[in-house]
C-alpha cells in the first residue's frame, strides 16, 4: 500500500492521529487556536463509527470523556488556556479514579482570555500543578508534524497502559501551521488496547487491586460488573476510606506507577550533542527555531547541540543531566518566563550556567532572538 501523504494543519494532525490510535469518543467545547480538533472530529468520527458531543462548557467537556472511558472507549478532548484551567477539577478526579483519557491543550497567551489568537507556551506547570493535592501527571508535546502524529498515538498508549490522563502540550504555532505529513501504515505503530479484566461475571471484581505488572485491569461500566467509582480516597473495591493505609498506599500508587517509569514514558531527539560546548533545551515550536540556529552557527564552527524534550512530565531529570554534563552553557528555549528552565536547574550539576532565551510577547520566538542572547551569555564569559 502506497503511503498517504497530506499537507495539512498540526490540529489537523491531531486529529489523524488520535482516529489512528483507536479514538471512538470526543466531547469538546470550541476555543481558539484548538477549535479545528473538534471541528474536524465532528466529522470524522461519526463517519467512523465514533461519538461526538459537542458540549455547553469545558467542564462538561472533560467528564464526558470520563464517562465514557470508563464503559470502555479511547477518548479526548480539546481546549486552550481559560477551558484548560476549567477543567482541572475532573483532571484531578481521572487522575484519582485512574481513568484512560488524552486532553490536548493547544497554547495561547495568558493569563484570563489572555492572547486567543497568539502563541504561547504558558501553560506548562498549569499541566503539571493545575490540580489540588499530590499526583502525577503525563504531559507531551511536538515541533513537527510528523512527531506531532507519533506523539498524540504515544498519548493513547500510555493513557491505557497506565491507566491515567495524558496532556498534549500543542501551542498556537503548532496548531496552524501547515506541512508535511506522512500518515504510517496500519499496524506500523504499535497500538495498547484497554487491558480488561478476565474476572468472570458475577465473580466479586477488585477494580483497583493492581496485577504483579503494576497494571490495572479494567471492567466496562455497566458491563459484567458492578463497582464503585470515587473521587474519594478509596479501597481496592472503589468505597470511601480515610485509613491512613489505604490512603497513604493509593497515593504511593498513583504517583509510583507514573515516576518509577520515566525511562518507559521520557521521549525526546537529540542533536549534534557529541562535542557541543553550547546546548539548546527545548520543545514545542520554540525546537524549530532553536534547531534551525544550531545548523546554521555549526556551519560557522560554532559548536551548538539540541536536545528536544518531548516529554515534558514527568520530567527526565536523569536523562537532561546526562545529556547536557559537558556542556559549558545550557540555553532553555521557551515562550515563558522560564517554566522549564527551573527543572533544568535542577537536573544539571551546575545550575549557574543553565540560562534562559525566551519570548512572553506573543510573537514567536526566532533563531536571531536565540542568537542575540547566546552573544550576551557568551560575551558576558559566564
Amino acid at each position: 500500500m502506497a503511503d498517504q501523504i497530506r499537507f495539512l494543519q498540526g490540529n489537523e494532525a491531531c486529529v489523524e492521529a488520535a482516529l489512528y490510535a483507536g479514538l471512538n469518543f470526543f466531547a469538546g467545547y470550541p476555543i481558539t487556536p484548538s477549535s479545528e480538533i473538534m471541528e474536524q472530529m465532528a466529522v470524522r468520527l461519526p463517519r467512523l463509527g465514533g461519538k461526538f458531543l459537542q458540549m455547553e462548557d469545558e467542564i462538561a467537556s472533560m467528564c464526558a470523556i470520563i464517562g465514557a472511558s470508563l464503559t470502555g472507549s479511547k477518548v479526548m478532548t480539546a481546549t486552550s488556556g481559560p477551558g484548560f484551567s476549567l477543567m482541572q477539577e475532573a483532571l484531578g478526579y481521572a487522575i484519582m479514579t485512574e481513568i484512560p483519557c488524552v486532553v490536548v491543550n493547544v497554547q495561547r497567551g495568558g493569563p484570563s482570555t489572555g492572547l486567543p489568537t497568539n502563541v504561547s507556551q504558558g501553560d506548562v506547570n498549569q499541566a503539571r500543578w493545575g490540580t489540588h493535592g499530590e499526583h502525577a501527571i503525563v504531559a507531551m508535546t511536538a515541533s513537527s508534524h510528523q512527531d506531532l502524529f507519533a506523539v498524540t498515538v504515544d498519548a493513547f498508549n500510555i493513557a491505557e497502559t497506565f491507566r491515567t490522563p495524558v496532556i498534549l502540550l500543542f501551542d498556537e504555532v503548532i496548531g496552524h501551521m501547515r506541512e508535511r505529513l506522512v500518515l504510517p501504515q496500519p499496524g506500523e505503530i504499535p497500538l495498547v488496547e484497554r487491558l480488561r479484566t478476565a474476572v468472570p461475571r458475577g465473580v466479586d471484581y477488585h477494580p483497583y487491586l493492581p496485577r504483579e505488572d503494576g497494571r490495572l485491569p479494567m471492567s466496562d461500566f455497566g458491563g459484567d460488573h458492578r463497582y464503585n467509582v470515587t473521587g474519594l480516597f478509596h479501597d481496592m473495591w472503589g468505597f470511601p476510606s480515610d485509613n491512613p493505609q489505604v490512603v497513604h498506599g493509593l497515593l504511593r500508587h498513583l504517583v509510583d506507577k507514573i515516576q518509577n517509569n520515566v525511562h518507559q514514558i521520557a521521549r525526546f531527539k537529540e542533536y549534534y550533542l557529541e562535542d557541543a560546548t553550547t546546548i539548546l533545551v527545548s520543545y514545542g515550536s520554540s525546537a524549530r527555531s532553536a534547531l534551525h540556529l544550531v545548523e546554521n552557527r555549526r556551519n560557522r564552527g560554532e559548536r551548538l547541540g539540541l536536545l528536544e524534550l518531548q516529554t515534558l512530565w514527568p520530567f527526565p531529570y536523569g536523562m537532561v543531566r546526562e545529556k547536557c554534563a559537558r556542556a559549558r552553557y545550557v540555553v532553555v528555549v521557551e515562550m515563558n518566563m522560564g517554566q522549564i528552565m527551573r527543572e533544568v536547574k535542577i537536573a544539571v550539576e551546575q545550575p549557574d550556567r543553565v540560562f534562559l532565551a525566551n519570548r512572553i510577547d506573543g510573537v514567536y520566538i526566532t533563531p536571531t532572538d536565540i542568537r542575540n542572547i547566546l552573544r550576551l551569555i557568551q560575551g558576558k564569559g559566564v
